[in-house]
């Protein structure tokens, strides 16, 4: 059984590469709509991770490596998410509906000794999956002479593999280290046409994404053995980066053939460049805070900082701006020993989030924010010092603005996941 899931994890990691996940249209800036990191135990709590150590034995913490400590056994963590996008503009009054259901998280981890865990995931980082076309008439002296078409065209997925270290130095004190690798492709495409001209003038971008950084995590928990109560201080930080995007530029004009494709002979290339960047993904850090009761519930609050960076965008560099995300969370345990009432061993998470984004578009911040809420169905056999069950989550948000003709977008994203925990390796007492 356990080689069965051992297989499934690195076969369903080549399926996670080839999926198609649709976003936002604000994925057409940078490197698109950043996914990570989408488990559903983070995203249910508002985002909260940093100062986030589990009561339980079965989970282990990505986001925060050094928050380890009491994870015992292996764990196997498959998550699937489902996304529901409203869109609505002023401009004509435009609405639009996008959903989108893919594989979220593969994860594997397990003890290498009482005091060193270690975890490995695999996750969509980023994604572009967007089409918009844009129709004005052209006219002279009040007669429309031409409709000209404007076609923004997004695809591709930029995915992250892990790796992450956690070591216990003492009762109170842990730390960690993630090494994070990047890969993937993100395909834009502008295209400009008339009704009086056969030529298109097409504006093309590719960008071929292999990087690796690294995360460092530190935490501090003091608990009070005689009300059960305990502090918990978190702080990461990603940096290092190494490697690089290679982005393939090119301005042509062309027409299709009949089947689709751009009819042979006729693009004429008007320029093309390539460039590399290593700002890719820059400095991000992270600091958080969290107070609860032993197995009964537990509160955090965060805040994480991400610097802006630079991306060869349509030829042109594009500046994106520093962004920060406010996250508050928890989740609570009516009483786990309970064997009578069912819903008395479920895990019930909450939060509630807000970012400050990293594009500003006609004078107008990209933010977002929302609320969320999840649970932990336990298995029929699970106890506290074996947590594997059946997770969900909601998370309700809004991003963007109708300011300016801008877009505003409601989200729904429905999250589901097993997490099947036990104690693979136990020393032999009898042959």
């Amino acid at each position: 059984m356990k080689k069965i899931f051992v297989l499934s994890f690195i076969s369903v990691g080549y399926f996670l590469n080839a999926q198609n996940i649709s976003n936002s249209p604000y994925a057409a800036y940078g490197i698109g709509d950043v996914k990570y990191d989408n488990t559903i135990e983070t995203t249910s709590m508002g985002g909260i991770s940093t100062a986030y150590i589990s009561d339980f034995t079965s989970n282990f913490n990505f986001a925060n490596p050094a928050n380890n400590a009491n994870f015992e056994l292996t764990s196997i963590k498959l998550e699937a998410s489902n996304e529901n996008n409203y869109f609505k503009t002023n401009y004509n009054n435009t609405k639009s509906t996008k959903h989108s259901t893919y594989l979220s998280n593969i994860s594997l981890a397990f003890p290498l000794s009482p005091k060193l865990k270690m975890g490995l995931s695999y996750q969509p980082y980023s994604s572009k999956s967007y089409e918009i076309i844009h129709t004005d008439e052209l006219n002279s002296n009040g007669v429309v002479y031409a409709t000209r078409a404007n076609r923004f065209k997004g695809s591709g997925t930029l995915n992250t593999a892990q790796i992450a270290l956690g070591y216990k130095v003492n009762e109170k004190f842990a730390v960690g280290v993630r090494a994070n690798y990047y890969f993937g492709n993100l395909y834009d495409l502008n295209e400009l046409t008339q009704s009086n001209a056969e030529l298109i003038n097409g504006y093309e971008t590719k960008n071929n994404v292999r990087n690796f950084n690294f995360t460092l995590g530190a935490s501090y928990q003091s608990l009070n053995t005689s009300t059960d109560r305990k502090l918990t201080i978190g702080a990461t930080t990603t940096f290092g980066n190494t490697g690089n995007m290679a982005t393939e530029y090119k301005n042509s004009t062309y027409f299709y053939n009949s089947t689709g494709d751009i009819a042979t002979g006729s693009e004429s290339i008007i320029e093309q460049k390539s460039t590399s960047s290593k700002n890719l993904l820059p400095l991000q850090a992270s600091v958080g805070v969290g107070y609860g009761e032993e197995n009964k519930w537990f509160l955090s609050v965060q805040g994480d900082y991400k610097r802006g960076e630079s991306i060869a965008y349509f030829g042109n560099t594009l500046d994106l701006q520093d962004s920060y995300r406010i996250s508050a969370g928890g989740w609570y345990l009516p009483n786990y020993n309970n064997f009578r009432s069912y819903f008395s061993r479920v895990v019930y998470r909450y939060g509630a989030f807000y970012e400050k984004g990293n594009l500003k578009i006609a004078g107008q911040d990209i933010n977002k924010f929302g609320i969320s809420a999840g649970v932990l169905l336990p298995f029929k056999n699970s106890s506290i010092t074996r947590m594997s069950g059946l997770e969900l989550g909601l998370e309700v948000g809004k991003r963007g603005t109708l300011k300016n003709n801008l877009i505003n977008q409601n989200f729904i994203n429905l999250r589901v996941g097993f997490n099947f925990a036990d104690k693979w390796f136990r020393k032999t007492l009898y042959n």
